[in-house]
This record gives structure tokens, C-alpha cells and sequence, in this order.
């Protein structure tokens, strides 16, 4: 598998939660042998109701994250400069999906000319629940259970998957975070039925399945997404591509070697063999 990471790059400079400097993490990828890496700092919120708990105890608002964001596109296309003989950067984001930011995510795409979007869902109902374990039984409390939060969470991803039309999906079954059970939610046919829905979406539009490794950073016993996911986009031909999801020097590359042996026995394609979409374009 060659070395391209579609999902990485929170830096401690753009991400509150990350570490180190975005030039550090991206010399780290260099020093690893990546060929093509996908920087994927978060959105800026829509609102200040759209902050993170941690921003808002540092104080931060959403026009301040917006400046911050346009300082990252900046650095990043300088990085892009720097390493083009060396290695492809990709300037890019994770977007967000809760109320009021379809057209947000379409703003900031085109204002900043970004190469692609990672699509992620981190909240259901309006929720934050990947934050902390706390987090994640308010949603499941708000959704009336587990096996509801997983059907509003599939839900809410088919929204921001037809309305923001993103070429990564990341971490696609995310809202597994903290259910040890998951395998056994997600054969829920209320559950199935939804995953299958999401699929047959990606491969229509073309778009790539982010195989994300920060799964196993956590102590998870396989990557987002799990096997039978996996199987089921192998089945449909969805192309894939391993994602560090990095948030710091020490992330990047993680789990590289575990992903390439998932996606080897069931003979997944990455993003530079898959058609002749944008990412087969970008990554050369």
C-alpha cells in the first residue's frame, strides 16, 4: 500500500485538542516516507454554539476561530509550496455536521479553495458525543438508547453526506466509540439497514472510505471502520485510504502497517487506483 494518509494533521497551532506545530507534523510524514498527505485541520465552527467544550473554557469565539482557520489554509499551501518535489500536501478540512452548517461547509470550501473535505460527524441531535464518555450517554439519553443514537447518527451522516457531497468520509462508524457491544448494535436490522443506505451512497458519488487508525491509538481492537463495514464496502467496491487522523508528531503513521493487512485480505483499492475522481487526481 503506498503511503498516503487522507485523515491527518491537527496540529496543536489550529487544534486545541492536538499538539506540535504544523510544519513539525508534516516533516514527520516526510521523515516517515508518506508520498501524499491530506491535511485536515478541523472547521471553524458555525457560531459559537458550534464550539467544542475545550474552546470554550479557553474563551475562544467563532470569528476568532475562523482567523485562525484562514492563518492554517495560509500555512499549509506555504508547506504545499515547500515540499512540492519532495511530497503532495493536500489542503484540506474536517468538516462538522449539527444545525445551521450545510452552507457553512459550502462557504468555507469555496472560500478558501480548499482540495477536498473530509466529512465527519461528530454530534447527534445537536450533541457532541465523542468529547467524553460523559458525552456520549447524553446522546444515547437523548436519542431514547444505544441502537436509536447509532440510527440518528446514520441518519445525520446521510444528510451531511448528500448536502456537503464530501470525497473522504471520516471515521464512518465513529458513534462506536464507546459501546463495547457495537458489533452486535450494528447488526441491529433498524441499524443495518441504515449502514447499508450510507454505503451504496459512497459509491455512487465516488467518494473515499477514510480507514482510520486513531481507533487502535485508543485501545480499540480494529480501525474505524470495523470488519464488517469493511466487507460490505469491499463488496460494493468503495475505494478506501488509511487516515492517521494525527494529532501530533507521535500519531503520525500510527497503525499504518495494521491497516495495510486489513485492507490486503479483502483486496481494497486506495484513492490513487480508484477511477478517475479528484483524489486519483490529487495524489498522482
Amino acid at each position: 500500500m503506498r503511503k498516503i494518509s487522507l485523515h491527518g494533521g491537527h496540529s496543536g497551532q489550529y487544534c486545541d485538542h492536538a499538539r506540535d506545530t504544523l510544519a513539525d507534523i508534516v516533516e514527520a510524514y516526510h521523515l516517515a516516507g508518506f508520498e501524499c498527505v491530506g491535511l485536515s485541520e478541523h472547521m471553524p465552527p458555525f457560531g459559537d454554539a458550534g464550539l467544542y467544550p475545550d474552546e470554550v473554557e479557553l474563551g475562544r469565539s467563532a470569528g476568532w476561530m475562523e482567523a485562525r482557520f484562514a492563518l492554517y489554509v495560509a500555512e499549509a499551501r506555504e508547506l504545499a509550496r515547500n515540499y512540492k518535489d519532495r511530497m503532495r500536501i493536500l489542503v484540506g478540512m474536517e468538516s462538522e455536521w449539527y444545525p445551521g452548517c450545510a452552507r457553512w461547509v459550502a462557504d468555507l470550501r469555496r472560500y478558501h479553495g480548499l482540495d477536498y473535505v473530509v466529512g465527519s460527524v461528530h454530534h447527534v441531535k445537536g450533541v457532541c458525543f465523542d468529547f467524553s464518555r460523559d458525552a456520549y450517554d447524553k446522546a444515547s439519553a437523548i436519542c431514547g438508547g444505544t441502537s436509536r443514537m447509532y440510527a440518528a447518527y446514520f441518519d445525520e451522516q446521510l444528510e451531511m453526506l448528500r448536502e456537503t457531497r464530501p470525497e473522504v468520509v471520516g471515521h464512518f462508524d465513529l458513534i462506536r466509540l464507546h459501546d463495547p457491544d457495537y458489533l452486535q448494535t450494528l447488526a441491529l436490522p433498524e441499524v443495518w439497514e441504515r449502514v447499508m443506505c450510507n454505503l451504496e451512497w459512497l459509491r455512487d458519488a465516488g467518494a473515499i472510505l477514510d480507514i482510520n487508525a486513531r481507533a487502535l491509538l485508543k485501545g480499540q481492537p480494529e480501525p474505524y471502520v470495523c470488519a464488517p463495514i469493511l466487507d460490505a464496502a469491499a463488496k460494493l467496491g468503495i475505494g478506501v485510504a488509511y487516515g492517521d487522523d494525527a494529532h501530533g508528531v507521535a500519531d503520525v503513521g500510527y497503525g499504518f502497517e495494521q491497516v495495510e493487512e486489513v485492507l490486503a485480505a479483502r483486496n481494497m483499492k486506495g484513492p490513487e487506483a480508484f477511477g478517475d475522481g479528484v483524489l486519483r487526481n490529487l495524489c498522482g
